[in-house]
């Protein structure tokens, strides 16, 4: 055939049919795939801060142990409200021209999965009491510190962060700890990672191989804990724990103690169930840092937040006043008429 004696027209050919192949194979399903996998309604995508927060968490290699994927898998309930979906990295943009950005699924999970982190902890001074010494609120860490993220200064600057670190984790350190810009964007970054509800008719991903179990609803030696088939001291393990401890004495100097509180020793449980679903700040000046409003940020019913109530009026010595779930609930029902009163936990 004469097409190959003659190169400008075999090469002429050949590059067609290359440029015909790549849009039929690549660039329409790329194109489909895109459409069909746009980012959820309600996300949002990272902000300058969170995407330096970001580039500090692939240079310090945390995705070698933790991953950013909930599989299908009824083991993996604990990191997220929902198996993960193709639309959930759907937000991730190029890093530049060049180069295209890291989604940071990962592969291994040494530590927790943290998709849905900055809705399960959403304590800025957690993550950064957990950065410098992982032991300090997580006694069987096998994190490494990562010390270098922060400076101790004999007087801290105007608007920097300092961390209130426990004397048993300061390593002999006198000055005060405090965040680098580093460290105040990887918790910005941490905190970014929440799963997004899927909109009104979208199926739900469901979790496979689920163990069928009846749960006791009471703690055995311990008055009911709301409703029947709520564990207390699992939800408080779950939501609290992180900050308060196992044994409810929290952290000197970083989180409040719950044995002997208060606030959980109060036959009225009004005030216990307001800092639970709106947080507090009454105790900064004290050196303790801002409670979030974990019922709110993690959809606590009304019945999970009484199975908490009274696993921390019951345990540690604590011995207060049960509540039920219908209590609770009148109380968060009266938010929106008037605020309940404060006090310190």
């Amino acid at each position: 055939m004469e097409i190959y004696n003659n190169h400008r027209k075999l090469f002429t050919v050949a590059l067609c049919f290359f440029v015909l192949l790549t849009f039929f194979v690549a660039i329409v399903p790329a194109t489909s795939n895109q459409n069909n996998n746009a980012p959820l309604p309600g996300s949002i995508p990272l902000t300058k801060l969170e995407t330096q927060g970001k580039n500090v968490f692939i240079a310090e290699g945390c995705v070698a142990c933790h991953t950013q994927q909930v599989r299908n898998l009824d083991m993996d309930k604990v990191w997220g409200t929902r198996p993960g979906i193709s639309a959930d990295y759907a937000n991730n943009s190029r890093t530049d021209v060049w180069r295209n950005t890291a989604t940071l699924m990962g592969s291994e999970r040494t530590g927790p999965d943290l998709t849905n982190i900055g809705l399960r902890q959403p304590s800025s001074d957690w993550h950064l009491l957990h950065l410098f010494n992982p032991r300090s609120v997580v006694a069987a860490s096998i994190m490494p510190s990562y010390e270098w993220l922060f400076t101790v200064r004999d007087y801290p600057w105007p608007g920097e962060v300092v961390v209130n670190v426990p004397d048993d984790f300061r390593k002999r350190i006198t000055g005060r700890i405090v965040a680098s810009d580093k460290a105040l964007a990887l918790v910005a970054y941490l905190k970014s990672l929440k799963q997004v509800k899927l909109p009104d008719g979208k199926p739900v991903p469901i979790f496979l191989y689920g163990k069928t179990a009846e749960i006791s609803g009471s703690t055995p030696g311990k008055p009911g804990t709301g409703k029947a088939g709520l564990d207390g001291a699992a939800l408080y393990a779950t939501n609290c724990q992180a900050c308060h401890q196992e044994n409810g004495e929290g952290l000197r100097g970083a989180f409040p103690s719950l044995k002997d509180s208060k606030v959980v020793l109060d036959p009225s449980a009004e005030v216990q169930v307001t800092i639970i679903m709106k947080g507090y700040n009454g105790r900064a000046s004290e050196g303790y840092g801002v409670m979030p409003p974990v019922g709110t940020n993690n959809n606590l019913k009304s019945e999970e937040v009484a199975a908490i109530v009274n696993h921390e009026r019951s345990s540690w010595g604590n011995n207060s006043k049960m509540v039920t779930a219908d209590e609770v609930k009148k109380i968060i029902a009266s938010f929106g008429k008037g605020e309940a009163t404060t006090a310190k936990k």
